[in-house]
């Protein structure tokens, strides 16, 4: 009997495999890092290759996009050829990208370059945490190991600034794609080495042209938003919208009748799942969106140097991995769905604290309301994440995660592009040049801070357009906090505030998928 019992138990893991997680969480970390590194260098960038206001916004979001648009498809084929070598594969893809990056002579190439690090992202995102539970096989160590790779991405976030702004300080905005060259070489020695081969049980193929119709629905309505934002409304704003409408439409239709679908709808029509879902997107979108033009805002603005800051960020990203020292109370005292509605009220009031204190002379206000917008951040995107998951039976957890992860990302790279296009937009509203400017001058304030500060620096005309930027910085943000308001009320209302319970027999069974 003792022999069948130890038989039984699952097997604990051992020193191989926590170098092994040690591999992975490194690839996590690097990843979450290159979500923001890139922010600080907008100014240096742009005035080395000199990028449009519209170029400016794609190289800062298409890397998201792209991971966006294909994560789930990867997590489906690393289950197909091996989740190891599909890791592999994107760490030398990742490697490769980053140099292309680094060493781009104009914002075309660039933007070409963080396309590829996004599709490589998305190959190595869904791989690592498949991995890990591969790995892990007894449960207190699973949780412990996944515990560490979350710290890890929320480290990554959190380090990103600052990483930035040290690099900067010393060398050329370059340096924040470098970094990545040997992480990525260290990871394809262990990983050949420590990590173990493994596969999902389906053999169904992957639905490539589901994929290519998740694009198709995203990337024609961001160029439709920018578009009108930066150059004006025309044609190409409803016929690219149209054909985003169209896209989704085929999109939603083809998953409805597939077996094996890339998004399983019906998980949509549980509220706890779709409320969390939306909350999760919603809060990153406000907070990434805002943060992408707030650290132009320091350097340009306030007259920040790129470690500083990145410094003056950290309140945010710190704020955001101390919640994990209050969450469990909260949920046990509130319910996931009022700690989500809380969450993203607080969140609410850091954003309208940030446009409160922008035309202030000292940091203390906008620390304050940084740490607050972290706290609440933090917390609605650990429950509603946590929810996510929980508000389904266990065999669609895994659908379910992945779906999480897709709302991440696609939340941040909204956020991004739409704020980002207000932001824009409200600037050019705000600007007064008077008639004798020269035109070269006016066409360069016009297109963006960035580069009015390299055409009209230490002049009234760029004193002119700080307080425009700034000016639109307070309505984006004012307009960011009422978004996470509605949020956060439909939150309350919508997100059971119960824990879910054990008997999920009445749910259909869940097509099984490749995704972990």
């Amino acid at each position: 009997m003792m022999t069948e019992t130890v038989e039984s138990a699952p097997s604990r893991a051992g020193r191989r495999e926590w170098a092994a997680l040690a591999a992975l969480v490194s690839v996590v970390l690097l990843l979450a890092i290159d979500g923001t590194v890139l922010y600080l260098a907008v100014p240096s960038l742009t005035a080395d290759i000199r990028p449009s206001a519209t170029q400016l916004l794609w190289i800062g979001d298409i890397y998201g996009f792209v991971l966006a648009g294909l994560l789930i498809t990867m997590g489906n084929l690393a289950d197909r050829i091996g989740r190891k070598r599909l890791l592999l594969i994107g760490a030398g893809a990742f490697g490769t990208a980053s140099v292309l990056a680094a060493l781009a002579p104009n914002a075309e190439t660039l933007i070409a370059a963080r396309a590829l690090l996004g599709v490589a992202g998305a190959t190595l995102m869904p791989s690592t945490l498949s991995i890990v539970r591969a790995m892990f096989a007894d449960p207190r160590q699973r949780t412990t190991a996944i515990a560490v790779w979350s710290a890890g991405a929320t480290a990554g976030a959190a380090a990103g600034p600052l990483v930035g702004g040290v690099l900067l300080e010393h060398f050329w905005w370059g340096s924040v794609f470098l970094i990545n060259v040997p992480v990525m070489a260290v990871v394809l020695v262990a990983g050949a080495v420590l990590l173990p081969e493994s596969r999902g049980s389906s053999t169904y193929p992957v639905d490539w042209l589901s994929s290519l119709l998740s694009i198709l629905a995203i990337v024609p309505l961001v160029y439709a938003v920018k578009h009108w934002a930066g150059t004006g409304f025309d044609w190409t704003v409803p016929g690219t919208a149209l054909l985003a409408a169209v896209g989704g439409w085929l999109f939603l239709r083809r998953q409805s009748r597939l077996a094996l679908p890339l998004v399983d709808i019906s998980l949509f029509r549980m509220p706890a799942f779709s409320g969390a879902v939306a909350a999760t997107t919603l809060s990153i979108f406000a907070f990434l969106g805002l943060l992408f033009f707030f650290s132009q805002y320091l350097q340009l603005v306030r007259g920040y140097g790129p470690l500083k800051a990145g410094a003056a960020e950290l309140p945010t990203t710190l704020a955001a991995m101390a919640v994990i020292a209050v969450v469990g109370v909260l949920v046990a005292r509130l319910g996931a769905g009022r700690t989500i509605g809380g969450a993203l009220l607080v969140a609410a009031v850091g954003l309208a604290g940030i446009g409160w204190t922008t035309d202030s002379s000292g940091y203390w206000g906008l620390g304050i309301a940084l740490t607050v917008l972290g706290l609440g951040v933090g917390v609605a995107m650990t429950v509603s994440t946590d929810a996510v998951v929980t508000a389904v039976p266990k065999e669609r957890a895994g659908a379910a995660s992945s779906i999480a992860e897709t709302a991440y990302e696609m939340g941040g790279a909204l956020g991004i592009a739409v704020l980002g296009s207000i932001q824009l937009a409200q600037y050019r509203a705000n600007l007064d040049l008077g008639p004798r400017t020269d035109p070269e001058v006016a066409a360069a304030v016009e297109d963006s801070l960035a580069r009015a500060a390299g055409a009209a620096a230490d002049s009234d005309i760029f004193t002119g357009a700080a307080h425009a930027f700034t000016t639109a910085l307070q309505s984006t943000s004012y307009l960011a906090a009422a978004l996470l308001v509605v949020a956060g009320v439909l939150a309350w209302r919508v997100i059971p505030s119960h824990r879910p319970t054990a008997d999920k027999e009445h749910h259909e069974p869940v097509r099984q998928g490749p995704h972990p």
